[in-house]
C-alpha cells in the first residue's frame, strides 16, 4: 500500500516558488549550486526575531536589498539577474496551470504576480539609479553604460525580414509591464537616456544600414502614455539654442532618424549604392531603396501619429513640425546652404511622412476640405507665412485684411497638417525635383564639354577629360540615388498628386468654385494666398509626366479645371511665369506628347471647361505675355507662346475647339483675337528677321573657319571663341527657324476658315506687307546669300517656309471679296514685286504643290497688279492732294480720320488701330491712348469725302 505525500502547506510552497524566482535561500544549500545566494546574515536577523526561516513575499524587499548589496562573488548583474527572475516566475507560472485546487492555484498566481511587480519595480529603481546596487566586481552602471533595456528592446521588436534582431530576449510580458504601470518621474530618466541612445544608433546611418531596429523601438516606445510624454518632454525634442535647420537636424531626437537617406547630401559615398560603371543602374537596387525607404516613412509616420493621438503629447509634436519647417525656411532659396539648413534627405522623408498623416484629407471626395481655412495662413500661432510672395495681394493688402480681421482662432489638426504639408513638400520634396532636374542638366553640360575636349583630339585636355568623366560618374551616380528614393517610387508621387489635387480644388473654392468667368474682383482669401502653392501642384504634374503610371487612377478634372480659370486671370494670379508654368503643363498634359505619363484625351475634349474656355484663355495668354516685365522678356515671351502655339495647333485638329476657335474670332475680331494676330504676326517678323541675320554673320565665320591656313594661325583662344559662337549661331538659327515655322503654320491654318480679321483696315496691309517682305527674302534677287551648307543641321527648310507663305496668300485671297487683299499687296512699294510671285510658284512646281493653289496664287498676283495700276490713276486723277488729308505717318490720304485727345493730332483710324494693337500710346506724346477714346473729325472727313468727289 503505497505511502501518500504529506500535503504542504501555503507558505511551505510560497517559499518554494520564491527560491525558484529570486535564486536565494535562507538555509545553507544541501548540494552547492552557483546560481543560489546563501543570506546568511538574512536568516540570523529572521531567526533572532522568532519568525520562521521562510520565503514571504512580504520578506522579498528585504531580501532583495540584501541580495544586492551582499557581495557574493560570480553573481549577476542586478538588473539581467531582475529579467531572469521575472523570467522564472513566467516558468513557474505556466508550472502552476496543472494545480486542480482553484483556491492553492490562485494563491499560488498571486505569490508569482507579485513576484514579477517586484522584479519589475526594482528593475525601474537599478536603472533610474544605478548605483544605489553596485554590479559584481564592485563596478557600478554609469552613464557611459548603454541601458541594458535597449538589447531586451531589440529583441522584442525584432523582425525576421530584415535581419535585425537583438541579441538578449525578453521574458513575455516584462517590457509591457515595466513602461505602462509606473510612476512618471521613476521612467522618464530611463526613458529619456533610451531615447538618447537610439538617436546615437542612427547617427549617419544610410538607407541600406540598421536603422529598421531602432525605429521599431522608438515606436515601441512611444506606443506607452510614459514614453510618449517623456520623448516629448525631452530636452533634445526641440533642443533650445539651435540657430538653424541643420541643427534640429543634428541634435533633435528625431532628426537622425529623418536623416536617413540615399540622397547624396548624405555624409557617405553614394557609391555604397550603385558603383561608378555605366549610366543604367541595377534595377533591384532601386526596389531596395524603395522599399527600405518607404520602411522608414511608414515607421516615423506610425511614430508621429501615436503621438499626435494622444491629447498630452499632440501639441508638442505641431510644435516640433514648426520648428523644423520655420528654420528651415531657406531652403526654398535656389542655392541651399548645407551648413544652417537640413539635408534634402530628410525633407523628403517628412514630404512623405506629412503625405501620410494628411491621409484623411485625401479622400475621393475630398470631404474634409471644410476643415481648411485660409486664415490659418496669417495666424501666426506656429508656421511663419505671411513673409511669402502671394498670389496676386501686395504685402500691404495683406496687413489691411490682417488688421480688418480676426487670424486668432483654434485649428484643427487637419487644418494645419494640411498648410505644415504644403510647407514640407515645397521646402522637401519639391525642391529635390528640382535638383534631380539640375543634376540631369549639369550631366547635359559636363557631356557636352567632353564631347567637345575629345573633337579637339589635343593631348594636353587629357588630364582634363578624365577628371571630367569622374565627375560625370559620380553624378550619374548620384542621379540614381534620387531616382531610386523619389522618381521610382510611383506611390509617394500619386500621394503627392493627390494632395495638390485637394490644394487646387480648395483655392477654387475660395472664388466660388470651378465655373466661368470667375468674380470681377478677387477675393482677398486667394489672393493673399502663398504663390508656391500653385507653383508647386505644377512643378509636380510637370515632374509626374516624365514617369510611367505616374497619372494611374489619378484625377486630372481638376486640375484642368484651375489651369484654364487662372492662366489668363493676371487679376488673380499676378506673375506671369507662373502664369505660364499652367500652360506648360497643358502641353505635358497633350495627348501625342512624347511625355511617359499623358492625359487621356477626353481630358481636353470632352471637357466642360476646357471646350468653352481653353483656346479662349490661351489666346488671351498669348497676348499678356508680350510683356512680362523681366530682364529676359523676349526670350520668355517666344518660350511661353511656344508653348501655347503646340496647344494650339493640337486643338485646331479637335472639331468641338475649333469652333471655339471660331467663335472667339467673330465675338473677339476686333479684340483680344485682334491683338493675338497681331503679336503672332509681329513674332514671325522678328524671328524670321532674325534667323536671315544670323544666317549671314554664321556664313562668314563659316568661311573663316574653312580656310584652314589661315584659320590655324589665329590664337588659340580665338579659335576656340569663335567655335563657341558658331555653335551658339546654330542654335539660335535652329530656335528662331523654329518658333518662326510654328507661327506661320498656325497663320496658314488659321487662316484657311477664318480670314474676317485679317482683312479688317487696320490689320489688311500690314498682313500684306509682312508677307510681301517674307517673300521677297526667301525668292528675292538675295535669296542666294541665305543658302548654306548644312541647312538641315540649322532647321532651315525654305521651301517649307515659301509653301506656308503662299498658302496665306491663297487662303486670304478666297476669303476677300472686294480685292482689299490684292489691293494691300499692291499698295506696299517697299517690297512687292511682280516678279516674287512667280518666283515662289516655280518655287512650288519644283517641290510638286498642288496646282490649283499655284494657279490661285498667281491669279492673286495678277490681280495686285491691276490693283496697282488702278490706284496709280486713282492718284494721278486726284492731283496734288492737301497736306491736311495725308495722315502724318503714312502720309496716305486719309480715309477715316480721327483726334488723338492728349495731343490732338488727326490722324487716319486704321493707322493708329493698327499702331494701339502693340502699344496703347498716343506716338505723339506717349500718353495713355486707347481705340475707344479717338475722337471722329466728321468735318474734315466730308471735306476729304469733297475733294475725291
Amino acid at each position: 500500500m503505497a505511502i501518500p505525500k504529506p500535503q504542504m502547506s501555503k507558505e511551505e510552497l510560497e517559499d518554494i516558488i520564491l527560491q525558484k524566482i529570486f535564486l536565494v535561500s535562507l538555509t545553507e544549500p544541501s548540494e552547492p549550486d552557483s546560481r543560489i545566494v546563501y543570506l546568511e546574515m538574512t536568516a540570523a536577523e529572521i531567526l533572532s526575531v522568532g519568525m520562521e526561516m521562510r520565503l514571504s513575499i512580504d520578506l522579498m524587499e528585504s531580501i532583495l536589498i540584501d541580495r544586492f548589496m551582499g557581495n557574493f562573488g560570480s553573481v549577476e548583474p542586478p538588473f539581467q539577474y531582475l529579467v531572469g527572475c521575472y523570467k522564472r516566475a513566467d516558468d513557474e507560472c505556466k508550472k502552476i496551470t496543472s494545480v486542480k485546487n482553484k483556491d492553492l492555484r490562485s494563491y499560488m498566481e498571486s505569490i508569482i504576480r507579485q513576484a514579477k511587480k517586484l522584479s519589475v519595480s526594482y528593475g525601474r529603481i537599478h536603472l533610474g539609479n544605478p548605483e544605489a546596487f553596485p554590479s559584481p566586481g564592485g563596478n557600478s552602471n554609469n552613464s557611459i553604460t548603454a541601458s541594458p533595456l535597449l538589447p531586451l528592446i531589440f529583441s522584442e521588436v525584432a523582425s525576421s525580414v530584415d535581419g535585425f534582431g537583438g541579441s538578449s530576449s525578453s521574458p513575455p510580458g516584462f517590457l509591457d509591464e515595466f513602461f505602462r504601470d509606473s510612476d512618471f518621474d521613476m521612467l522618464d530618466p530611463i526613458l529619456k537616456g533610451l531615447y538618447e541612445e537610439l538617436m546615437e544608433t542612427v547617427q549617419n546611418v544610410s538607407a541600406l544600414g540598421n536603422f529598421q531596429q531602432p525605429l521599431r523601438a522608438l515606436l515601441f516606445l512611444v506606443s506607452f502614455p510614459a514614453g510618449a510624454k517623456s520623448l516629448v518632454n525631452h530636452p533634445r525634442w526641440i533642443p533650445k539654442g539651435v540657430l538653424n535647420g541643420r541643427g534640429i537636424e543634428k541634435t533633435s531626437i528625431l532628426g537622425p532618424f529623418f536623416h536617413v537617406s540615399a540622397l547624396s547630401d548624405h555624409p557617405f559615398s553614394v557609391s555604397e549604392f550603385f558603383s561608378e560603371g555605366s549610366n543604367t543602374a541595377d534595377k533591384s537596387s532601386y526596389v531596395t531603396i524603395k522599399t527600405v525607404m518607404n520602411i522608414l516613412y511608414d515607421g516615423l509616420a506610425q511614430v508621429l501619429l501615436t503621438l499626435l493621438k494622444n491629447p498630452d503629447t499632440s501639441e508638442k509634436v505641431l510644435e516640433y513640425l514648426a520648428v523644423v519647417i520655420n528654420k528651415n525656411s531657406s531652403r526654398a532659396h535656389m542655392q541651399v546652404d548645407p551648413l544652417s539648413c537640413a539635408s534634402s534627405g530628410m525633407f523628403v522623408n517628412l514630404s512623405a511622412v506629412m503625405l501620410r498623416l494628411c491621409g484623411p484629407l485625401l479622400d475621393a471626395n475630398l470631404t474634409k476640405i471644410d476643415k481648411i481655412y485660409p486664415k490659418y495662413v496669417f495666424s501666426g500661432n506656429r508656421l511663419e507665412l505671411r513673409g511669402l510672395t502671394a498670389l496676386h495681394a501686395t504685402s500691404e493688402e495683406v496687413t489691411e485684411w490682417i488688421s480688418k480681421d480676426n487670424m486668432s482662432a483654434q485649428y484643427s489638426f487637419n487644418c494645419e497638417c494640411f498648410f505644415m504639408t504644403a510647407r514640407v513638400l515645397n521646402l522637401g520634396l519639391l525642391k529635390a525635383f528640382s535638383d534631380h532636374k539640375h543634376l540631369e542638366e549639369n550631366i547635359r553640360r559636363f557631356k557636352e564639354a567632353l564631347n567637345a575636349m575629345k573633337n579637339l583630339g589635343s593631348p594636353q585636355l587629357n588630364t582634363n577629360i578624365a577628371q571630367l568623366e569622374k565627375e560625370i560618374k559620380l553624378l550619374e551616380q548620384e542621379r540614381h540615388c534620387y531616382e531610386a528614393q523619389i522618381v521610382s517610387d510611383e506611390p509617394l508621387v500619386q500621394q503627392a498628386i493627390s494632395f495638390y489635387r485637394l490644394m487646387v480644388v480648395w483655392l477654387g473654392r475660395l472664388v466660388g468654385g470651378f465655373k466661368m468667368p470667375l468674380p470681377s474682383t478677387c477675393p482677398v482669401e486667394f489672393a493673399s494666398m502663398p504663390e508656391h502653392f500653385v507653383e508647386d501642384a505644377m512643378e509636380l504634374l510637370l515632374f509626374a509626366s516624365r514617369i510611367p503610371r505616374a497619372f494611374n487612377g489619378i484625377l486630372l478634372d481638376d486640375f484642368m479645371n484651375f489651369i484654364i480659370m487662372f492662366m489668363a486671370s493676371p487679376e488673380y494670379i499676378r506673375n506671369p511665369y507662373l502664369r505660364s508654368k499652367l500652360v506648360e503643363v497643358l502641353n505635358c498634359l497633350m495627348p501625342g506628347g512624347n511625355r511617359p505619363s499623358a492625359a487621356p484625351p477626353t481630358l481636353f475634349e470632352g471637357h466642360k471647361l476646357s471646350l468653352e474656355y481653353l483656346v479662349r484663355n490661351l489666346l488671351k495668354l498669348y497676348v499678356d505675355v508680350e510683356l512680362t516685365g523681366s530682364h529676359t522678356q523676349l526670350y520668355d515671351k517666344f518660350n511661353i507662346r511656344h508653348k501655347i502655339a503646340k496647344l494650339l495647333e493640337y486643338l485646331w485638329q479637335v472639331p468641338s475647339h475649333r469652333n471655339a476657335w471660331k467663335k472667339v474670332a467673330k465675338e473677339e475680331e476686333k479684340g483680344v483675337y485682334l491683338n493675338y494676330l497681331n503679336f503672332l504676326i509681329n513674332d514671325s517678323i522678328y524671328l524670321l528677321d532674325n534667323s536671315f541675320k544670323t544666317i549671314l554673320e554664321h556664313k562668314q565665320l563659316e568661311a573663316e573657319m574653312s580656310n584652314n591656313a589661315d584659320w590655324k594661325r589665329r590664337p588659340a583662344r580665338e579659335r576656340k571663341e569663335k567655335a563657341r559662337l558658331f555653335h551658339s549661331q546654330e542654335k539660335i538659327i535652329q530656335t528662331h527657324l523654329t518658333f518662326a515655322n510654328e507661327d506661320l503654320n498656325t497663320l496658314a491654318f488659321t487662316s484657311e476658315q477664318i480670314t474676317a480679321p485679317f482683312l479688317l483696315p487696320e490689320m489688311v496691309e500690314r498682313v500684306a506687307s509682312v508677307l510681301n517682305y517674307f517673300l521677297l527674302q526667301l525668292v528675292g534677287p538675295k535669296r542666294k546669300s541665305l543658302n548654306l551648307k548644312d541647312p538641315e543641321k540649322c532647321k532651315f527648310h525654305p521651301e517649307q517656309l515659301i509653301k506656308q507663305i503662299v498658302y496665306i496668300y491663297v487662303h486670304l485671297a478666297r476669303g476677300d471679296t472686294d480685292n482689299t487683299f490684292a489691293a494691300a499687296i499692291s499698295k506696299d512699294g517697299r517690297s512687292s514685286n511682280d516678279q516674287l510671285f512667280s518666283a515662289a510658284a516655280d518655287v512650288l512646281r519644283k517641290i510638286g504643290e498642288d496646282g490649283r493653289v499655284i494657279q490661285e496664287f498667281v491669279e492673286l498676283g495678277s490681280k495686285a497688279e491691276v490693283a496697282a495700276s488702278e490706284a496709280l490713276d486713282a492718284e494721278a486723277a486726284l492731283g496734288d492732294i492737301p497736306d491736311e488729308f495725308l495722315d502724318p505717318i503714312q502720309y496716305t490720304l486719309m480715309k477715316d480720320p480721327v483726334i488723338l485727345p492728349s495731343s490732338r493730332i488727326t490722324i487716319d483710324r486704321p493707322v493708329i488701330q493698327r499702331h494701339l494693337l502693340s502699344d496703347n500710346t498716343d506716338p505723339f506724346n506717349r500718353s495713355h491712348l486707347t481705340a475707344d477714346m479717338l475722337i471722329p473729325d466728321n468735318e474734315l472727313k466730308a471735306k476729304i469725302q469733297e475733294f475725291i468727289r
